[in-house]
């Protein structure tokens, strides 16, 4: 067993099957086949089902991942340690990021982070709630997550880098506009339609316990892609509640935001893995910290 065979397996495995694996690894699908048999034959056990045209991990293929994941990842350390000596400072950092953090800080992170560092790539993976963070930077799929919670978050075993919070703001639908203000408090989107993400964001907490404190709203649209909310607001079909890092974004396109009272905050979060980083995420994160992250205003 050597470390291709381990970034084979893990190819298989985050592609969901040989055929895709091999188009990523840039290499024929039976030579793909072929180092998978040949692991399999020095580990003694099976480490996919093929069902049809699908593979399924096995019970050992299961607990091989976590171990793989870290032995490439401690090997790719090594290798980026040995080229920061060599001055050559190429690489590739793994991020994953639920929606709002995507938006900011991460902009501003990965814009002054390319000015010092501009041959290293930013692969960001997307993530939909805590636990796919959690989880990514757990496994060590990425190095470096970016979430956004309703407390301070803290896990164990994870490092993690408080960068800030962000208000909510509403959004306002052009067509059925509130009366002019900076603020607007919940009780006065009584009768209003809104457009909500799905179960499991702090938004959509927050929009389901106006209604459970009896305030009238209407759920027009519930979407799971948060990039769909905007143009459906400027569409005029309903309001909308986002973080403010949402707010150039609305203005931009024409709409008025204005904050929410009483104040929900979002708090963002670097995670990171407490082993061993390479040199890629801990620049990165020396960036995360020194970048500012002053939330932007929720009204304008």
């Amino acid at each position: 067993m050597d470390v291709r065979h381990l970034k084979y397996f893990l190819a298989v495995v985050d592609h969901q099957g040989f055929t895709r694996a091999a188009e990523r690894l840039l290499i024929a699908q039976p030579s793909l086949s072929q180092t998978i048999k040949s692991l399999e034959r020095d580990l003694g056990v099976p480490l996919f089902h093929r069902v049809g045209r699908n593979v399924v991990l096995s019970e050992a293929g299961r607990e091989l991942v976590g171990p793989a994941r870290v032995v490439v990842r401690d090997l790719e350390a090594a290798r980026a340690a040995i080229d920061e000596l060599k001055g050559m400072r190429r690489g590739r950092l793994d991020v994953i990021a639920m929606p709002s953090p995507a938006i900011e800080p991460l902009t501003s992170i990965i814009t002054a982070y390319a000015r010092t560092h501009p041959t290293i790539t930013v692969n960001v993976d997307a993530a939909f709630t805590q636990d796919d963070v959690v989880a990514a930077v757990r496994d060590g799929s990425s190095e470096v997550g970016l979430l956004g919670s309703d407390r301070p978050f803290r896990a164990a075993d994870i490092d993690v880098l408080h960068l800030g919070r962000q208000p909510l703001m509403l959004v306002l639908n052009p067509e059925d506009a509130l009366p002019g203000g900076e603020a607007v408090g919940w009780e006065e989107l009584s009768g209003h339609r809104m457009i909500v993400s799905q179960r499991g964001s702090l938004m959509r907490w927050a929009v389901d316990e106006a209604l459970a404190n009896g305030v009238d709203l209407e759920i027009a649209v519930e979407v799971a892609h948060r990039t769909s909310i905007l143009p459906l607001v400027l569409a005029g079909i309903g309001h909308a509640v986002l973080p403010s890092s949402w707010a150039p974004l609305a203005r931009q396109a024409g709409l008025r935001t204005v904050r929410l009272e009483p104040e929900t905050l979002l708090h963002i979060s670097a995670l990171s893995r407490a082993a061993e980083l390479t040199p890629a995420a801990l620049a990165f994160l020396a960036v995360a910290a020194a970048t500012e992250t002053v939330p932007a205003a929720a009204h304008g």
